[in-house]
C-alpha cells in the first residue's frame, strides 16, 4: 500500500496520475481508513508531525522534492528505511533555464540598461562576450552538473565546486573546502545549487562575497540563488548590494517564504525576486517517475537516488 501525505501541492492530482501508473496497487491518503501497518510506501511533501506515526513495515520514502533537507530535520522520520528523492528530466531543465536566465541577464549588464531607461539615458555600452565572464556553480549534482554543461555550450568559462572532486569536461573544478577560496576568486557570477546541509547553511554571506573576483564583470561580481533560503544571510544580500560589493543578485528562495512584505530584499540595489519558482516537480512525469520505482522494487529490483542520510543529499 502507498500512502499519499503531501502538504501544500494538489494532492488530488498527485493521486490521480498514480493511480493511473500504478495499476491497482493499492493508494490511500490521509482521512482514509486502512492500517498504518499495511502501508509500504510512503509519498511525502512538508509531511506533518504524525506523518509517519504507526508506520512499522515501511520499505521506502518517497519524497516529492529534490531536497530533502527538510524531511531529514522531521522529528519522526523512521530510522534506517530509505529515502528516495525525485529526480526528473523537466525538474533539470526548468533549473538550467533559470540559471541560464539569470547568467545571461547579468552578463549582459541588464542592471545597467534597467538605470538607463528609468533615468532615459541612452548609453551605448557593449558588455563584454561570454568567454570572459566566468560562471562558478556551487553544487555539481544531476542539476549542477546539467547547469555547467549547458552554460559551458554558450560560451561561458565555468567553473565548478563541490564536496567531493568531480569530473566535467570542460569545466575546471574545485572540491572540498580548502578549495574554495580559489573557487571563488575566479569567479565573477556565482550560482548556488547545493544542498542545504550544516556545512552550506549561510554559506551566501559577506565573507564569501569578498572574495569573489572583482574586476571583470560590469557593476561587480552576481549571485544567483535556486537552491534553498536557508544558504542565504539575507541581511549580508542586502548591505552587500548596497555598498557595491555585489553588482546584483537573483533570489528564488529565501528564509521565510512567502518573502514577508517588510522584507528589505524586495527594495535592494539591482536585487531580482522570483518566488520559488525556478523549478517544479510536474505531476505527469512526477507519477511515471515514482510509479516506476515503486513497481521495480516490489519485483526486487534496487530503489534509484537514495539519499545519504549522513551527507544530507
Amino acid at each position: 500500500m502507498l500512502l499519499l501525505h503531501l502538504s501544500d501541492v494538489d494532492e488530488d492530482r498527485w493521486s490521480a496520475r498514480l493511480a493511473a501508473k500504478l495499476g491497482g496497487y493499492p493508494i490511500v491518503r490521509r482521512g482514509d481508513q486502512f492500517d498504518p501497518r499495511d502501508v509500504r510506501y510512503i509519498f511525502v511533501w512538508k509531511p506533518l508531525e504524525n506523518a509517519f506515526d504507526g508506520l512499522t513495515n515501511l520499505k521506502a520514502v518517497l519524497s516529492l522534492g529534490a531536497g530533502v533537507d527538510a524531511l531529514l530535520r522531521h522529528p519522526r522520520l523512521p530510522e534506517g528505511v530509505p529515502i528516495v528523492r525525485f529526480v526528473d528530466e523537466e525538474l533539470t531543465q526548468c533549473m538550467t533555464d533559470y540559471v541560464i536566465a539569470n547568467v545571461t541577464m547579468h552578463q549582459r549588464c541588464h542592471s545597467r540598461y534597467v538605470a538607463d531607461q528609468a533615468a532615459r539615458h541612452w548609453t551605448q555600452f557593449y558588455p563584454a562576450p561570454a568567454w570572459d565572464i566566468s560562471v562558478g556553480i556551487m553544487g555539481l549534482g544531476e542539476l549542477g552538473r546539467d547547469a555547467a554543461e549547458k552554460l559551458r555550450a554558450l560560451g561561458f568559462a565555468v567553473r565548478g565546486w563541490s564536496r567531493k572532486a568531480r569530473d566535467i569536461e570542460g569545466v575546471e573544478t574545485f572540491a572540498g573546502p580548502d578549495s574554495f577560496d580559489a573557487f571563488l576568486a575566479g569567479t565573477d557570477i556565482l550560482v548556488n545549487l547545493l544542498p542545504l546541509t550544516p556545512e552550506t547553511e549561510g554559506i551566501l554571506n559577506r565573507k564569501t562575497f569578498g572574495k569573489l573576483r572583482r574586476d571583470n564583470l560590469n557593476g561587480g561580481p552576481t549571485i544567483i540563488n535556486a537552491a534553498r533560503g536557508g544558504h542565504q544571510n539575507e541581511d549580508d544580500i542586502v548591505t552587500a548590494l548596497t555598498d557595491g560589493t555585489l553588482g546584483a543578485a537573483s533570489l528564488d528562495v529565501f528564509q521565510t517564504e512567502p518573502l514577508p512584505e517588510a522584507s528589505p530584499l524586495w527594495t535592494a540595489p539591482n536585487c531580482y525576486i522570483t518566488p520559488h519558482i525556478a523549478a517544479i516537480s510536474n505531476p505527469d512525469s512526477g507519477a511515471a517517475y515514482f510509479a516506476r520505482v515503486l513497481l521495480e522494487h516490489e519485483q526486487g529490483k534496487p530503489l534509484p537516488n537514495v539519499i545519504d542520510v549522513d551527507r544530507g543529499y
